[in-house]
């Protein structure tokens, strides 16, 4: 076994990113924390938070709709850190367009950061897994609710997601038994920018759990999927059962 474990997460300094960085760091793993606009003080913030566990924490920054810079970043970990345990593709563009609101360039945008970027991720991180000793690893992707059903207010967004969910089970598939790759499914755990916390817990209440999840809920189900060697191609739908509604 290796001394240490490696995990890339990208869209790691903010938001539900973060939380999945800082529990692979309580559980060990040194991570690498990709981030592309966070602020300064969120990078470092991420990066004490995950080294007060006792790991190496790197940042590094790269624009995903950009393939030459996938590329640098992969390259960059591996020099640092020696090698790829876990990649959580869950760096995502959240855009909202109706069907025929959406334009040509809202489409190749959410596109590049949502499905094409976790498609090359995914490429050079299982090339690195296969090529390590010990060989193998795990890919995570983070998806939502519109990869599972039509989101209207959401098109492209989810037509991006619903592809994420076909890579994840290629992946699982084609790559087996040395990569194992798994979905996870969040629900209502981060309140929309703009909507009002009244409204936010009326809708939270409506669910079976009758309350919003959190970040690290979906952190913890990563976790999960990362370390349990028997499961490979799920999605795990961390929603408190707002799919059965």
């Amino acid at each position: 076994m290796p001394e240490y474990r490696v995990a890339v997460v990208t869209g790691a300094a903010r938001r539900v990113g973060r939380a999945i960085a800082l529990e692979l760091a309580a559980r060990g793993y040194a991570l690498a924390v990709h981030y592309h606009s966070s602020t300064p003080a969120e990078v470092d913030e991420t990066l004490a938070a995950c080294r007060a566990n006792g790991v190496s924490a790197e940042p590094f920054q790269a624009d995903l709709a950009d393939p030459a810079a996938i590329e640098r970043l992969f390259t960059d970990v591996e020099a640092r850190f020696g090698r790829l345990d876990v990649l959580v593709n869950s760096a995502s563009a959240f855009q909202r367009r109706r069907l025929m609101e959406v334009t040509l360039d809202d489409w190749q945008r959410t596109m590049a950061v949502n499905l094409t970027a976790p498609f090359l991720c995914t490429q050079t991180a299982v090339r690195q897994m296969r090529a390590q000793s010990p060989p193998g690893g795990v890919i995570i992707n983070i998806g939502d609710h519109g990869a599972l059903e039509p989101w209207p207010d959401y098109a492209h967004h989810g037509i991006s997601k619903a592809g994420l969910l076909a890579l994840t089970r290629l992946t699982a598939a084609s790559e087996a038994p040395l990569i194992r790759a798994n979905m996870v499914i969040p629900g209502l755990v981060m309140k929309p920018v703009g909507m009002e916390d009244a409204r936010w817990a009326e809708v939270a209440a409506e669910t079976p759990a009758q309350r919003p999840g959190t970040a690290e809920d979906v952190a913890r189900a990563v976790a999960f999927l990362a370390e349990e060697p028997f499961i490979t191609g799920a999605v795990l739908r961390v929603d408190g059962g707002a799919g059965l509604m």
